[in-house]
């Protein structure tokens, strides 16, 4: 008997981590400041005030003498050795446009006098490297204002931080220097910052615009980022154009597991939202920072993937509670039901709202309960399972890369209709063709049959399971041969309850309906070798009886959350029966048995394991694995991921 027990390296290494983050992080959102108060920007006029320089710096890099401004928290003295904070503009602005239309110094000094931040130096550069650096200037062609962005990293870097070292009392390691700016600013204060982890510790992009370099090369080396930063701080106003940049590098960072603060708050592209970022971002800096946390820091979470086009909610928070908002007119009472189910509230402007606790990661059906009416959520994409449309949500988490849309060669999702002489019905598949398909006309290709669940159909693994960018992204990467992947609809009416007939009929299907329509018309390689089957749940179960009792025909069956259930003697007897008297045909014919669960917390656990014991005294050959996260799709998509790279090899 061949047995060895896989615990999925991607579940252990961002999984798990999920669920210890929020049972062990003691500060809850409520207990957080998300957002300055009002009267944060407003001058006090009994309260200490910190002092404002403009100096003139030589720039070997532009050639020139150049400007910026300086402030001092209050009380600095001379011999004071304070940190420092370079604050960058917009692509419109100078050295003057934080202090002209931001209020830096009041804010700073409100939270000064407060005890919230830290006595510090903040200089405020004008961040175009020219000569003539003025915005408006007919002296300087459009090409050049925008290279001087860029340039402006050797004049801050050799010219501009080695003058403030020089002429001020101020900290000269890595961990005293902060670099933020708002827009292009944003965009530089990342390039710059992340581009030279030897200089700055703590760094901040407010809205920042489409300058911001892609993220690979932006942060090439995130192992580096992880021991090097202190705070990686992005934010964005939920209704700004640009916040596609912000996302794009927050999705990054999290993907490579890199601390950061994703900060999105309500507004667009302006100074309300960038005073906000300042007065939240200040408060972090030079002093201790507890990375686990950082995920609490969001006003607004994200439009979940499953949305539909125009709808702002549900929203996913950066700790995976959900933001559900609902109008429903005339009614008593409306819940969401995610397998828990959440009392939503009305509000004043007629929405029924509710945030829920952390939902589990990938893909949750929920539905809304109206009146105790269950009915789909219409701000959401449909899918179908629990026997009906219901809604799904995606809840990102970093293992999801292994389904995410990628800059790889793309295959096909095909609906075929093909009339079935068994069910003697017209029916429909769902059939994922590789890249290369159409173009690679001589080339046969191996078929995976692939099967749903109780209370889906053909639809499942394409729509739920995302089958087609898992073999995309696998493809591509070379870790799985190109294949077909035809997935069938496993409901058939035999008098209600699921038995022996259920079971015989879908063999029927498959083997005198399904694989014949596809080996007549696809270009596929014929034969055992070139032939697998896989189901989860119920699919689990027609791949057990389908895929052994034809075990001359399939040379790979993979069986997801399922097993023979222990309680029924009737089902699962002839089962055991068949496998005794050909022990030795199926060990040899099936190449790679492989079975998997979701953890003790799989609702067919125990009867798997109560079919594996079976398995071992009939001395069968199979191989077992876990991914913990139970009877969900989540697990579901990483036993294909894992599964397909065996096939056909």
């Amino acid at each position: 008997m061949r047995f060895s027990k896989i615990v999925g390296n991607i579940a252990k290494k961002y999984l798990l981590p999920a669920f210890i983050l929020i049972t062990s992080s003691v500060i809850q959102a409520q207990d957080l400041e998300l957002m300055a108060p009002a009267g944060f920007d407003q001058l006090k006029v009994h309260q200490p005030k910190g002092k404002i320089d403009t100096i003139i710096y030589p720039s070997k890099t532009v050639g020139s003498k150049r400007r910026a401004l300086v402030y001092t928290t209050p009380g600095a003295s001379k011999k004071q050795k304070l940190p420092v904070l370079y604050l960058l503009h917009g692509i419109g602005g100078d050295e003057k446009e934080w202090l002209n239309q931001g209020a830096p110094h009041v804010i700073l000094d409100n939270l000064f006098a407060a005890g919230r931040i830290q006595p510090m130096m903040v200089v405020f550069p004008n961040g175009r490297a020219l000569k003539d650096d003025r915005w408006n200037s007919k002296e300087t062609s459009q090409q050049e204002k925008s290279a001087s962005f860029a340039i402006f990293e050797k004049d801050l870097l050799n010219d501009l931080i080695p003058f403030v070292e020089k002429k001020y009392p101020v900290l000269k390691d890595r961990g005293s220097r902060a670099v933020a700016g708002l827009s292009m600013g944003g965009g530089q204060s990342l390039n710059f910052g992340l581009g030279n982890l030897d200089q700055f510790a703590w760094i901040g992009g407010f809205s920042s615009a489409p300058n911001t370099k892609q993220p690979k090369e932006l942060l090439p080396d995130t192992d580096k980022a992880k021991r090097l930063l202190k705070l990686l701080w992005i934010s964005c106003g939920d209704q700004d154009g640009l916040i596609r940049n912000s996302k794009r590098t927050a999705n990054y960072l999290k993907a490579n597991g890199v601390p950061h603060i994703y900060y999105i708050e309500p507004g667009g592209h302006d100074f309300k939202v960038w005073k906000n970022d300042l007065y939240m971002f200040s408060q972090f800096l030079f002093k201790p920072v507890d990375s686990l946390v950082f995920s609490k820091y969001t006003v607004l979470g994200e439009k979940a993937a499953t949305n539909i086009r125009s709808a702002a909610y549900p929203q996913v928070m950066a700790d995976r509670r959900v933001v559900f908002r609902t109008r429903a007119p005339g009614v008593q009472k409306v819940q969401v039901d995610l397998g828990k189910k959440y009392d939503m509230v009305k509000g004043a402007d007629g929405m029924w709202s509710v945030t829920t606790d952390p939902v589990n990661p990938g893909f949750n059906y929920y539905s809304l309960l109206i009146d105790d009416l269950p009915v789909a959520d219409p701000a959401s994409e449909t899918f179908y399972g629990m026997g009906r449309m219901a809604s799904g949500i995606e809840i990102p988490f970093a293992g999801d890369s292994i389904y995410a849309l990628k800059e790889v060669t793309h295959g096909d999702i095909r609906i075929k209709k093909y009339y079935s002489f068994v069910s003697n019905t017209w029916k429909q598949l769902y059939i994922y063709t590789p890249p290369g398909y159409d173009q690679n006309i001589n080339e046969k290709y191996p078929v995976l049959y692939l099967q749903h669940g109780g209370g889906e159909d053909e639809r499942g693994w394409a729509a739920q399971g995302k089958a087609d960018l898992i073999l995309d992204n696998l493809i591509a990467e070379k870790k799985a041969r190109s294949m077909l992947i035809v997935m069938a609809d496993g409901n058939f009416s035999t008098g209600g309850a699921f038995n022996e007939l259920s079971l015989r009929t879908f063999e029927n299907e498959l083997m005198r309906a399904v694989i014949p329509f596809i080996e007549k018309n696809y270009r596929v390689a014929e034969g055992a070798s070139n032939r697998a089957l896989a189901g989860l749940s119920m699919g689990g179960l027609q791949t057990l009886h389908t895929g052994i009792k034809n075990h001359d025909q399939f040379g790979y069956i993979g069986v997801f959350s399922s097993g023979w259930w222990a309680n029924q003697p009737e089902l699962s007897a002839p089962q055991y029966d068949f496998m005794k008297a050909h022990v030795a045909a199926i060990n040899s014919n099936v190449k790679s048995f492989w079975i998997s669960m979701g953890g003790k917390e799989d609702i067919a656990f125990n009867n798997c394991k109560a079919m594996l014991a079976r398995f071992d005294e009939l001395v069968i050959k199979y191989t077992y694995s876990e991914y913990p996260g139970g009877h969900t799709w989540p697990v579901w998509r990483n036993n294909l991921y894992q599964f397909s790279q065996l096939l056909f090899k």
